[in-house]
């Protein structure tokens, strides 16, 4: 391997499929996605958007999201690649100009997330993105595997501290999860 590292989307249960629009598919490329979002208006998003807005990853070949990351191991070719899917979506979806200005800002999409992946492999990564002051800022925080965790083995346990409990002096947002489940207009 070159020491290349980017992230994957992780799916540890099934709450990404009842909460965004669009799930990532566990194991895909992603990226942060958060130029998705540079002329949004959070109030005015759906509630599923606004999850996305506030929690998602982008997987590059779903152009779905997903709550979390794991730091992988990416050899070059599979960082071109990705370079190119990114470039593809970023077209035919948001209607680049050319090509080459998809792939001008795929590769800066890509060199970003593989910044955040200076963390070990196998190191998940959450995001929590707010806007401040007209600007979208962006915070990560890191999830490692507990103690005696084996990699692979049990996910779900292996991150359980991925769902401790603080205090926080945000607002409170409230999701109705059930809601949600049985929508299909957000």
């Amino acid at each position: 391997m070159t020491g290349l590292k980017l992230p994957r989307t992780l799916r540890l249960d099934a709450s990404d499929t009842l909460v965004f629009a669009e799930a990532a598919e566990p194991g895909e490329w992603a990226v942060t996605g958060s130029f998705l979002f540079f002329d949004a208006v959070p109030d005015r998003l759906t509630p599923k958007e606004r999850i996305a807005f506030r929690s998602g990853f982008l997987g590059i070949a779903s152009f779905g999201f997903s709550t979390l990351v794991v730091v992988s191991e990416a050899s070059e070719a599979e960082r071109d690649a990705a370079i190119e899917a990114l470039a593809a979506q970023i077209q035919r979806r948001l209607g680049a100009p050319s090509l080459e200005a998809a792939r001008a800002a795929a590769r800066e999409e890509i060199a970003v997330a593989a910044s955040l992946c200076q963390p070990p492999v196998n190191t998940v990564l959450a995001l929590h993105r707010s806007l401040e002051d007209g600007e979208i800022r962006e915070q990560f925080r890191l999830l490692r595997p507990r103690e005696g965790a084996v990699p692979g083995a049990d996910r779900q346990h292996a991150y359980a501290r991925a769902f401790d409990f603080f205090e926080s002096d945000e607002p409170e947002e409230h999701v109705d999860l059930v809601g949600l489940m049985g929508s299909d207009k957000t």
